[in-house]
């Protein structure tokens, strides 16, 4: 039943779902107090309370667009991409160890998969949802003609490891809360947040090349913008001042599209068994 309602939305033009995808995020910001107070915690954390409107729309779009992302023809996504500096990708192929994409959870993270996969093989690290019904939909969607999903466990990131042996490609969400023992308490924006050390290891185990992505939504549903950028992690510093790095680095991503970052998501939670940050997380360029 889900399958088919994407399906069938997916016949409607981006900018019409962009358009009701306003308007839905803006009947979830009124009806739900726990939503408003966290969209609005977030941003007031990150000094861009000013964008508390444009980000109401934003979040809408970014539901709205899914039956586009995933159930539309490869051939139509496409036609709605322009890509910024593929030269850092031709660069990153060039020096021979692999690279590791790291896509924040900015403009439309979904389409940034896609795009890269339709240039070269990628396999993205994957979490499978918490509501049974939508795993279909999600795995189907993502698993498309060469992108692979790897489990968010110690086989995922076994294969994500071999893959990057092979020199190939693999997606990560830098930004994403991981479970107990796979992260470091490290500020994002000023607050101690859990974040993952997967990235800077994998780096660090495999020489492999980091490019920063993120697909921009345009305006009025024209498409989305794909920029890419090289980013270096020092090899020899730390877990705790790699993931300060990253995190900068997301921040600095983020700060070019505020209003297109997913300011709902928890993302200074606890998880369970994670002791609490110390009074300062380390903080170093973080800023």
């Amino acid at each position: 039943m889900l399958v088919s309602l994407f399906r069938l939305f997916s016949l409607l033009p981006l900018p019409m779902l962009h358009a009701i995808g306003v308007a839905i995020g803006w009947i979830v910001y009124l009806a739900s107090p726990r939503y408003r107070r966290r969209l609005k915690a977030n941003l007031a954390q990150a000094n861009f309370g000013d964008h508390l409107h444009a980000a109401i729309g934003e979040a809408g779009k970014s539901a709205f667009e899914l039956p586009f992302i995933w159930c539309a023809s490869p051939e139509r996504v496409l036609q709605k991409v322009r890509i910024e500096n593929w030269k850092a990708i031709d660069d990153a192929l060039a020096a021979g160890n692999g690279i590791i994409f790291l896509t924040p959870h900015l403009g439309c993270f979904e389409v940034s998969a896609q795009i890269a996969a339709s240039q070269l093989p990628l396999t993205v690290l994957y979490r499978p949802p918490k509501q049974a019904a939508l795993k279909p939909l999600i795995e189907g969607a993502r698993a498309r003609h060469n992108l692979t999903l790897a489990p968010a466990n110690l086989s995922g990131v076994r294969s994500l490891f071999k893959v990057l042996k092979r020199n190939g490609a693999i997606g990560l969400l830098p930004d994403q809360v991981p479970q107990q023992g796979e992260g470091v308490w490290a500020n994002f924006f000023g607050k101690p947040a859990y974040t993952m050390t997967l990235p800077g290891k994998l780096a660090q185990m495999t020489h492999a090349a980091i490019v920063l992505a993120f697909a921009e939504r345009l305006p009025r549903g024209k498409g989305y913008v794909l920029h890419l950028s090289s980013f270096t992690v020092e090899k020899d510093l730390p877990p705790e001042l790699q993931a300060v790095a990253i995190n900068g680095a997301m921040e600095k991503l983020i700060a070019r599209c505020p209003a297109q970052y997913f300011w709902s998501y928890n993302h200074y939670k606890k998880p369970s068994g994670v002791a609490a940050p110390q009074a300062e997380a380390p903080a170093g360029e973080n800023t």
